[in-house]
């Protein structure tokens, strides 16, 4: 190799590989510090774009979950109120019973209805009820909900209405105007109400139980194709750090070879 002083070869060739390697560096680095694989878009295009979608996926998969978990509160609530009205429903039933035994007293009676008309107006009011500011009961459905992250699959909630079921209760004035037939059926149709209820209830519980599943799975694939690999990177950023030593030394030798034509010349 000739040996000139206007070109250094050598050390503009250093020079290079060095830069190269500090890049790698750095964006090991990155990679360790952030814990993301894909520092840049250049890095896996494809991967980001796949990526990007998993967590959109992620995002709307808890959103909805986070709407199956309100429904299922929601029928929770209504049915609190339902096996409550239930209960007062037994209640009424047994008043009536107590009612009609020939050896009470006009006062005894009396005391009986004072407590049927007090249930009465409870019952008045568990129909009138609400979850967040949504009625628990009435003629028409509360609305579907979504159980799942595309939209694809939802489950229409079916209406109670708790006022019409025990409007032949709270319409009679005194328990000598009211049939044990009459409470019977109230009891029973509570008792249906509280079955589609529970059935409802189970499916969103199952779908709930799939969302976490789907979250979990999202998120391990997102993690392959994101996330950093300590072991890996660490093991790649101490070989990137000994070139860049090592680099550096062979530029500062490189950039002294000039001094040996100096001495020739001098």
């Amino acid at each position: 190799m000739a040996l000139v002083i206007n070109t250094n070869v050598a050390a503009s060739s250093a020079a290079t590989t060095l830069q190269v390697t500090n890049a790698a560096l750095q964006k090991s680095l990155g990679k360790l510090s952030s814990g993301n694989r894909i520092q840049d878009p250049s890095d896996d295009a494809g991967g980001l774009a796949v990526s990007v979608k998993m967590q959109s996926a992620l995002k709307r998969n808890s959103a909805v979950q986070a709407n199956v978990g309100n429904a299922i509160s929601f029928l929770q609530t209504q049915d609190g109120a339902l096996k409550t009205s239930g209960d007062i429903l037994n209640r009424i039933s047994e008043l009536k019973s107590l009612y009609g035994d020939i050896t009470k007293s006009a006062s005894d009676k009396t005391n009986y209805n004072k407590e049927f008309l007090e249930l009465k107006a409870q019952l008045t009011a568990l129909t009138a009820e609400k979850f967040n500011g949504v009625s628990l009961f009435g003629s028409s459905s509360p609305g579907s909900v979504v159980i799942t992250e595309d939209g694809s699959q939802s489950v229409a909630l079916s209406a109670s209405d708790l006022s019409s079921n025990v409007t032949s209760i709270t319409g009679a004035s005194a328990l000598s105007g009211l049939s044990i037939g009459t409470v019977t059926n109230a009891i029973a149709t509570v008792a249906s109400s509280r079955a589609v209820n529970g059935a409802q209830s189970s499916r969103l519980q199952f779908a709930n139980s799939m969302l976490s599943i789907n979250a979990t799975n999202l998120q391990a694939a997102n993690s392959r194709i994101a996330d950093t690999d300590i072991a890996s990177e660490s093991t790649a950023f101490a070989r990137f750090q000994i070139l860049s030593q090592a680099g550096t030394a062979m530029l500062a030798q490189a950039n002294a070879s000039p001094q040996i034509a100096l001495k020739l010349i001098g």
